[in-house]
């Protein structure tokens, strides 16, 4: 069976370097890990980046591939030998790719399950997200809410092992890995494997827990009291410790995170932290002034608008705006004015309209515009 070129299965030059050889690696075993990817042929995917990588970064064993192929690393009796017999070939096996993994994978919350080296180490859980609707008012003044999710969670029949009869594995002695002796024509050399027994857990079960399966963890739907600061917004993430899947190897938990929709109010609108409302007024009110009663999210209160007031206008209302729990800031209420012209007039008022338009009520903007008109002409 052919296999294919290292390069190819990297995607990288043959002169690149051995940094972008790591980085190449890095972003395909992240992409491949059978932790996080699921397709269907995914680990077959993973092993192939694993060998490519083995090689082309170690010096000697990527000159040896440049000069003979994959040749270089056929058994004396699967193919032939560039070296000239004897050559028993290399081990894929036995590449540590533990601290790259530790790399890709930590504090991400996937559970990397290195190729080899050593017992399986605590490493914390998954983290979770999830999405909670909040009414306009919730989300400035805050607010309890239960919360009910899916999580992984600790199996309690076997309390995390996986199994019951605990024993010290027999084939690994409990180390978690095989070591084993290659004889060479460039060497002795002593490889490194996952015990294929235990998995590299150094631990056997007699009996398999029948609630988890071997797992350790089983999925439970719980629910949990959330208390939600004042002044979240929908660009908020508020981060709750420990209330993610339970950790793997007895590692912590990951952490939950919530995300925030919030329905918008009928009158109130936010920006930031502050709050804009939009306050409708008469022809008169804008024309004499008037005082107005204004509601703000604290309670009403009394507004003067000047007379000579025009749609648009914006009147601020310091401290008035949200009071934000998480950034500890206080935002400004903003009243923009809406003149409301009436579609429909009955006798009298029309008739007062029209005696209004007989007075000069021109402005000085209003004349300079009848200027121009007429000089236009």
């Amino acid at each position: 069976m052919n296999k294919k070129d290292y390069y190819e299965v990297l995607g990288v030059d043959k002169s690149a370097s051995q940094a972008d050889i790591k980085s190449a690696f890095r972003r395909l075993a992240k992409q491949y890990h059978p932790d996080v990817c699921k397709e269907k042929d995914a680990e077959a995917k993973f092993k192939e980046v694993q060998e490519a990588y083995s090689v082309l970064s170690d010096e000697d064993k990527r000159r040896q591939y440049d000069q003979f192929g994959h040749a270089a690393f056929q058994g004396g009796a699967g193919g032939s030998n560039p070296f000239g017999g004897g050559f028993s070939g290399f081990d894929f096996g036995d590449f540590d790719y533990t601290d790259i993994f530790d790399n890709i994978f930590g504090g991400m919350g996937f559970g990397s399950r290195s190729a080899a080296g050593g017992k399986k180490r605590p490493q914390k859980g998954n983290d979770s997200l999830v999405r909670m609707k909040l009414t306009f008012l919730e989300s400035i003044f805050g607010v309890k809410k239960d919360l009910e999710l899916d999580v992984m969670e600790e199996c309690s029949e076997c309390d995390g092992a996986g199994g019951h009869g605990e024993e010290t594995c027999d084939k690994c002695h409990g180390s978690g890995t095989i070591t084993s002796e290659q004889h060479t024509m460039l060497g002795t050399f002593l490889t490194k494997t996952t015990c294929p027994k235990c998995s590299g857990k150094g631990k056997i079960y007699s009996t398999t827990c029948k609630k988890c399966r071997g797992e350790g963890r089983v999925r439970e739907h719980k629910k949990i009291e959330v208390t939600v600061p004042a002044g979240v917004d929908e660009s908020s993430r508020l981060r709750i410790a420990g209330k993610g899947a339970c950790g793997y190897y007895g590692g912590p938990n990951g952490d939950l995170y919530i995300e925030f929709i919030i329905k918008e109010h009928e009158f109130f609108e936010r920006l930031e932290d502050d709050i804009y409302l939009e306050v409708p007024i008469t022809i008169t009110e804008a024309i004499l002034g008037t005082k107005k009663e204004i509601p703000t999210l604290y309670g009403n209160v009394k507004l003067t608008i000047p007379a000579g007031s025009e749609g648009g206008d914006k009147h601020r209302i310091k401290g008035k705006g949200v009071n934000n729990k998480t950034n500890k800031k206080v935002g400004d209420m903003y009243i923009v004015l809406k003149v409301v012209i009436p579609n429909k007039l009955d006798r009298q008022q029309k008739k007062l309209i029209e005696e209004l338009n007989k007075t000069d009520l021109k402005t000085g903007e209003l004349s300079k515009f009848e200027k121009f008109t007429k000089e236009n002409n």
